[in-house]
């Protein structure tokens, strides 16, 4: 579960520009739950109960795709590049974005020779 300061913002991103399915949105809990395909994620709003400063993480969120050259395409202009799409030597095609919360989204295909 990640945290955020702007769901519905959150809430946006992944199905506007991302295209994940809400499954449940509760403005009152500060929760949602949303997937795509086989990948599903929760967001919440920081809570009084864990210590918080601010939105982070020191990694990043690496997601297997069928299509990552349409997948580019269809992000590079609607988000906030970290890396063009390239190919890396340990045989991935993939590029990498950041979410709204500043969250490093990774993704990536392999590459067949």
């Amino acid at each position: 579960m990640l945290w955020t300061e702007d769901l519905a913002g959150t809430v946006a991103f992944y199905r506007d520009v991302l295209g994940f399915t809400v499954n449940e949105f509760r403005e009152d809990w500060g929760w949602t739950s949303l997937s795509l395909d086989d990948a599903g994620i929760m967001f919440t709003r920081p809570n009084e109960h864990i210590p918080y400063e601010k939105i982070g993480c020191t990694g990043s969120f690496y997601f297997n795709v069928e299509n990552v050259d349409g997948l580019w395409e269809k992000l590079k202009d609607r988000t906030k590049v970290c890396y063009d799409i390239e190919n890396f030597e340990h045989g991935m095609r993939e590029f990498a974005v950041y979410d709204n919360n500043g969250y490093l989204l990774q993704f990536g295909q392999e590459i067949n020779e």
